[in-house]
């Protein structure tokens, strides 16, 4: 079968970084792809893209026609994916869509591959896959290992989230207003809130009724469509004054008894999973987010007990939110798509 992908939103951070792996897996021949193209807003209309040793010209999304493309994977805000998906699957297009739009939408299946890889052929209900939020994605590939071992009963996470989440002009507003701070000038925020720069900010997404975030709300509601929905769940999603690379600080409270050993050694077996272990208990033996920058794994570090209750963990977990937290999920799902299901 001939296999013609769009990558939708493909001057962003995300959307090139799509593009890399899809060549890189290309190149390995896990994937096959006979034409590829670029899409973004009228503003970017002409631009080059990267596409291995290639450059591609991007072309305009508002007038596409996507009639003869098998798979079109969308690294655009939720309002792009909510006006131009329908038209992607109207004309036979199956959509791998990264924004959060459809992702709680009954009968779309939400995939982390190396946990519920069986519900891409959910596809067919609405020709929809959708990749989950940054920091599920790497907060589940660890867990679910655990929850297979001692059932998890609840989780506390506080996430530490990068500016490349926000996108490009967030991570401009950290440069800018850093530079400007060492220049004794100031900057006001455009982007975010408040200043960004030497500065943590307990703020992603809109405010909710009961005084949650989106992003926080996204933590439990995701978890629950992936994990299973009687896990409690309780987040804070605090912006950080980083360029690439997202953190969370979890505790998990569990039914049955699991010990930190018998943790660190289930993860440590993982490593074809993407899991990497790096727990040393010694001054700078953990991982940290600079030092996951353009790595595919999900790192973990400071496993240790909670004595505040009878099963708990604590651990620390990092990744790169713009390729496993991203382009990299994308991929995979698609590559086990065209394997499996096309």
């Amino acid at each position: 079968m001939e296999h013609k992908i769009a990558v939708v939103g493909a001057t962003g951070r995300v959307g090139r970084e799509v593009l890399s792996i899809l060549a890189e897996f290309q190149d390995e021949k896990k994937i096959s792809i006979d034409f590829v193209i670029t899409l973004a807003s009228k503003k970017s209309k002409g631009k080059k893209v990267s596409f291995g040793n290639k450059e591609l010209n991007v072309s305009c999304l508002e007038d596409y026609d996507f009639a003869g493309i098998s798979i079109a994977i969308f690294c655009a805000r939720s309002y792009v994916s909510e006006k131009y998906v329908p038209i992607a699957t109207e004309a036979g297009c199956i959509v791998i869509d990264n924004s959060s739009h459809f992702r709680m939408k009954e009968g779309v299946p939400l995939v982390i591959p190396e946990i519920n890889k069986e519900k891409i052929t959910e596809y067919k209900n609405h020709n929809i896959i959708s990749n989950p939020n940054c920091t599920i994605i790497q907060m589940l590939l660890v867990l679910h290992l655990l929850h297979q071992k001692a059932k998890i009963n609840r989780i506390v996470a506080s996430t530490y989230q990068s500016t490349s989440g926000a996108g490009k002009a967030a991570m401009d507003e950290l440069y800018n207003q850093t530079k400007k701070i060492f220049m004794n000038e100031t900057k006001k925020p455009k982007i975010f809130p408040k200043q960004i720069a030497f500065n943590c900010i307990p703020h992603i997404g809109k405010f909710m009724k009961d005084g949650s975030t989106k992003e926080e709300w996204k933590m439990q509601e995701e978890t629950k469509k992936i994990l299973g929905e009687d896990i409690k769940v309780t987040a804070t999603c605090v912006r950080v004054p980083v360029f690439i690379g997202h953190a969370i600080a979890v505790n998990v409270e569990f039914y049955h008894r699991i010990t930190e050993e018998q943790a660190r050694k289930v993860l440590s077996e993982a490593e074809d999973n993407g899991i990497l272990v790096y727990d040393r208990r010694e001054d700078g033996e953990y991982t940290t987010q600079i030092d996951v920058v353009q790595e595919d794994a999900v790192y973990v570090s400071r496993i240790r007990k909670d004595n505040t209750i009878e099963h708990g963990l604590n651990m620390w977990i990092v990744a790169d939110n713009l390729r496993k937290g991203a382009a990299l999920n994308i991929v995979q799902i698609l590559e086990i798509l065209m394997r499996e299901h096309l």
